[in-house]
Formats: structure tokens, C-alpha cells, sequence
């Protein structure tokens, strides 16, 4: 499915898809919704998440918490169906663009966007932790519905 990168001007200027993983097999991927163009979520694809999003039409990630395959929305029904996937200029990062299905939320948190809070441009310099800013009031669902109350302990 993918060519081989032989040159920087078949990489960069050619029609063949040569996608560059880093050194541990990963490729970054961000997500928005196709119609709004909000950023969803940033996450990382192997080989085999590419092939197989490209494949089904739907986001297929690789988690690194969890060192394996993840078909987003297999187990919450928040299925991103692929609307148009692009690649760019050097073929290292992975642009998806996406309808949500379910309730369109695409963070396991609840909030619809993993980007729900905002960091602090410019501070005083007071040498305390940043105070983030919550840009999303509400969960769209309440994760321990889906997922269930077990804590995920990966993810500290």
C-alpha cells in the first residue's frame, strides 16, 4: 500500500503515498471534524493503523499507553468515519478529517475535543504550577458508562 521513499522530490512532489514513521514505528496523526474543522484529538498511527484507516474508512490508532490497535469508537460507539485523509509535504504527519458518530464526542474524558482546557499565554512569572483554563463546560457523556469505573493507570 505504501511506496518506498526514494527521493526527496518523489516524497514531496510525487502521487505515491510514502508515509515517514518515526524510529518507533509511529506516524502523528491530528483529527478534526470535517464540517466545523474543530480539533478533536492528536494521536499516532503504525503501519498497520494507516493501512487499516485507509481501508475501513474509519480512524484506526495506535495507543501507546496500551501497545496496540485502537478502531476509535469500537467500544464507545464514537466511530470517526473518515471524510478525507491528508498527508503532508514531507509525508511525516497524518491530517484526518472526520464525521463522529454517537453523541460526537471523540475524547474518552467525555468532553467532545481532547483539547478542552487552554494554557495561559504569557503569565506573571510566579513560579506556581499554570491554572488551565476549561474551554468546554460540559462532558458530552459521562465516561464510566462506557468504559466503566476502572481507573487507567497508563495514563498517569
Amino acid at each position: 500500500m505504501f511506496a518506498a521513499r526514494s527521493s526527496v522530490e518523489q516524497v514531496e512532489e510525487g502521487r505515491q503515498l510514502a508515509p515517514k514513521f518515526d524510529r518507533n514505528g509511529l506516524i502523528p496523526v491530528i483529527t478534526t471534524d470535517f464540517d466545523s474543522g474543530e480539533l478533536l484529538m492528536h494521536g499516532y498511527m503504525n503501519p498497520t493503523a494507516l493501512e487499516e484507516t485507509i481501508r475501513l474508512g474509519e480512524a484506526v490508532y495506535w495507543s501507546r499507553s496500551r501497545e496496540q490497535l485502537w478502531h476509535k469508537g469500537a467500544t464507545s460507539g464514537l466511530v470517526q468515519t473518515i471524510r478525507e485523509i491528508r498527508i503532508d509535504d514531507d509525508q511525516d504527519a497524518v491530517w484526518l478529517r472526520v464525521q463522529v458518530g454517537g453523541n460526537g464526542a471523540s475524547c474518552h474524558v467525555g468532553y467532545r475535543s481532547c483539547f478542552y482546557r487552554s494554557v495561559p499565554v504569557k503569565p506573571s512569572e510566579s513560579g506556581s504550577p499554570l491554572t488551565l483554563t476549561f474551554m468546554e463546560s460540559e462532558k458530552v457523556f459521562d465516561p464510566a458508562e462506557i468504559y466503566g469505573d476502572a481507573p487507567n493507570p497508563t495514563r498517569l
